[in-house]
């Protein structure tokens, strides 16, 4: 019922970044080769004029959302007013359009951060509106709290055929590495990098490096993404993890392996945590017959030789 043909026309919004490059990789190998890709300066999304011409015009079956203003910990506090605005926008009008415009499938991809900050570990899709969010990012997940509720309320009143999945703290090639921006694993990737390079004794490191992070290669994303575009069609969130997470302390202390790194790690406790814990129960996942395959040490190699080629 609920699967994809490989002629149908495909767009994947966001192609350029992290997960929507992922996406293009994994769409190219599974032969689908009717994408539709558009730059920022083809189409911006935030403009519904904008998006709706572009939806009446190409009139895409398929709608892979992996359009976002995103980032970590610092542009989260720093630029709440902008995360919430620009994915509320996004969203609200890809979600419209694809409704009025006839896509047979939409796939909402939404955040780990949509969950309370001090949910039951491992944390289920049921956590959802269960307490209260972490304040560092509350902005960006109440915008993707907000498109999940517009996905099923579309569902349910015009048939829209979507279904959101929820991926955990994602890295990769084509990851941001801007220290302003970057989510944690990449940050401290580039930073034990120019360490080593500089010959500087020490890296500081915001937090008390206890909080525990589940990490997911962005490749492993796109192939569940896919496998779900392909096989699934609920109202049911679905989390998209490993089912294993790791310490700041012990992913710092990986990435200094892995980059050769032999100076010290400092932790600066003024500095926030953010949630304490971020697990994602994956069972539902797992039921539906996927799971990852990239080992984390494996990641981190292949994710640091793409940045060594591609830093400048």
């Amino acid at each position: 019922m609920a699967m994809i043909d490989r002629g149908q026309k495909i767009f994947v919004a966001g192609h350029s970044g992290l997960v929507g490059s992922a996406l293009v990789r994994r769409l190219e190998r599974g032969k689908y080769t009717n994408l539709l890709l558009r730059s920022h300066r083809d189409v911006d999304l935030t403009e519904r004029d904008a998006v709706h011409r572009l939806f009446d015009g190409e009139r895409p079956d398929v709608v892979f959302m992996a359009a976002a203003r995103v980032g970590g910990i610092l542009a989260n506090d720093r630029y709440r007013g902008d995360f919430i605005r620009e994915n509320l926008e996004i969203q609200t009008h890809m979600i419209d359009a694809a409704r009025r415009f006839g896509t047979k499938k939409l796939v909402f991809l939404g955040s780990s951060c949509i969950y309370p900050r001090l949910a039951s570990q491992p944390i289920r899709e049921e956590s959802l509106l269960t307490g209260p969010l972490e304040p560092t990012n509350e902005a960006y997940a109440v915008a993707k709290i907000a498109g999940i509720t517009m996905v099923r309320a579309y569902r349910k009143q015009f048939g829209l055929r979507g279904i959101c999945l929820m991926p955990t703290n994602l890295y990769g090639p084509g990851d941001n590495f801007d220290l302003e921006t970057s989510h944690v694993l990449a940050a401290l990737l580039r930073r034990v990098h120019e360490a080593k390079r500089d010959g500087t004794r020490e890296v500081i490191i915001w937090g008390s490096g206890e909080p525990r992070r589940e990490f997911l290669h962005v490749d492993d994303l796109a192939d569940a993404c896919v496998f779900l575009a392909e096989t699934y069609d609920s109202d049911a969130l679905v989390n998209i993890g490993v089912g294993d997470d790791i310490s700041i302390r012990e992913l710092a202390t990986t990435i200094c392996e892995v980059v050769g790194y032999q100076g010290e790690l400092r932790f600066d406790t003024t500095r926030p945590d953010g949630t304490p814990r971020k697990l994602l129960d994956v069972t539902r996942l797992r039921e539906l017959g996927w799971r990852a395959s990239t080992p984390l040490r494996k990641g981190l190699e292949a994710t640091y030789a793409w940045y060594l080629e591609h830093r400048a």
